[in-house]
């Protein structure tokens, strides 16, 4: 197998992971950062709880629940007759949940760090919702929102614990390029895992390095 299928892999699951947490990321990120219910903090403790889990731990339950035996693994085999462990879809929700506050926390900040002056005065020029958060509340947020994207990705793509409990080790389905490489170094073929670790350190430096280079752009500009 070629070592470009585990790499796809993971930028697929990484991508589509990412997309799914800003859909639902922004609402429930703009939500906290805006709501006084008593309930907030315990809100919060549940999406910041991936930081303090240990990976394996977080698989181990997403492996129950997700499972033949679980109540949702139970529901989607019902219903489609398929599993959703050792699958691509079980990676993406075992990755959605794992990133979740990655891209929470840098959003639920931008919204509560942003001036709310330009949404009053587009509240009283009648701009729907849908055009204040279009022209009004992405430009203000738009370095939160980049964090978000760059953490939810890298972080995602950097996955293993939590990928190894829900999909296993299966060439060309579910083995990501985290998986690949310690597979190579149990097997002793160094060459093969240094070409991997040494692609995905370049990549994640340049990623960091442009977030950081875009972050201080905005400084500047006052953005």
């Amino acid at each position: 197998m070629s070592m470009l299928t585990p790499l796809w892999i993971s930028l697929r699951l990484a991508g589509t992971t990412t997309i799914i947490l800003l859909l639902i990321g922004t609402p429930l990120a703009w939500w906290l950062s805006r709501t006084r219910t008593c309930f907030k903090s315990l809100i919060e403790s549940i999406v910041a709880l991936p930081l303090v889990l240990p990976p394996t731990v977080l698989g181990f339950y997403l492996l129950i629940v997700l499972g033949s035996g679980g109540w949702i693994g139970h529901a989607w085999q019902q219903l489609t007759g398929s599993s959703l462990v050792f699958t691509f879809k079980g990676l993406v929700i075992g990755s959605v949940i794992y990133s979740f506050p990655f891209v929470i926390q840098p959003l639920q900040n931008a919204f509560e760090s942003m001036d709310q002056r330009p949404l009053e005065l587009a509240a009283t020029l009648r701009a729907s919702k849908w055009d204040r958060f279009l022209t009004v509340i992405l430009p203000l947020s738009r370095r939160g929102f980049l964090s978000a994207i760059v953490l939810g990705f890298t972080h995602t793509l950097g996955e293993f614990g939590v990928v190894l409990m829900i999909g296993g080790n299966i060439p060309g389905k579910t083995q990501v390029v985290s998986i690949s490489v310690f597979d190579y170094v149990e097997q002793l073929q160094y060459h093969q895992a240094n070409v991997l670790s040494f692609g995905l350190l370049v990549f994640s430096f340049v990623v960091l390095l442009t977030v950081f280079s875009a972050n201080r752009f905005y400084q500047k500009k006052g953005i």
